[in-house]
């Protein structure tokens, strides 16, 4: 039995040339490497690096207005002025209180502090909300 040939408008032809896609997937691809590498260098500049690591040691509620905390700062460069946000919740986890902490420069890259909070509901627990180098001039002053 012979086979008969397949009709060439119906079918398309077993001999390819793949450049231009090949070319395309390529071109994609190494798109998608660029971009990517774009995004994961600006997600490690923003979210990885720390100039500042705080630690909270311990919190203790004081009374019905007042919880007190220890905690620790961690600079990079210890010769900067600093400041960090401390804040008191109460046991819903509303924020109930806030203080901000001038972290002077020092020899020492960690330091370590003691503070009150003074709260408008009972406490449930302190933590330090976050740290700058961004010092307001009401801080500074003496």
């Amino acid at each position: 039995m012979m086979s008969k040939p397949l009709p060439q408008d119906r079918y398309p032809s077993t001999t390819r040339t793949g450049s231009p896609r090949k070319w395309m997937v390529w071109a994609l691809t190494a798109l998608v490497i660029v971009v990517g590498g774009g995004i994961a260098y600006y997600a490690y500049g923003k979210f990885a690096v720390k100039e500042i690591e705080t630690e909270t040691i311990s919190f203790d509620i004081a009374n019905d207005s007042t919880v007190k905390i220890r905690f620790t700062v961690t600079r990079d460069d210890s010769s900067r002025d600093a400041m960090c946000i401390v804040r008191a919740r109460s046991k819903d986890g509303s924020e109930t209180g806030r203080r901000e902490v001038y972290v002077p420069s020092s020899e020492h890259q960690t330091l370590e502090f003691n503070t009150e909070v003074k709260t408008s509901q009972p406490p449930g627990m302190a933590d330090v909300y976050g740290c700058s180098f961004d010092v307001p001039e009401y801080l500074t002053k003496s």
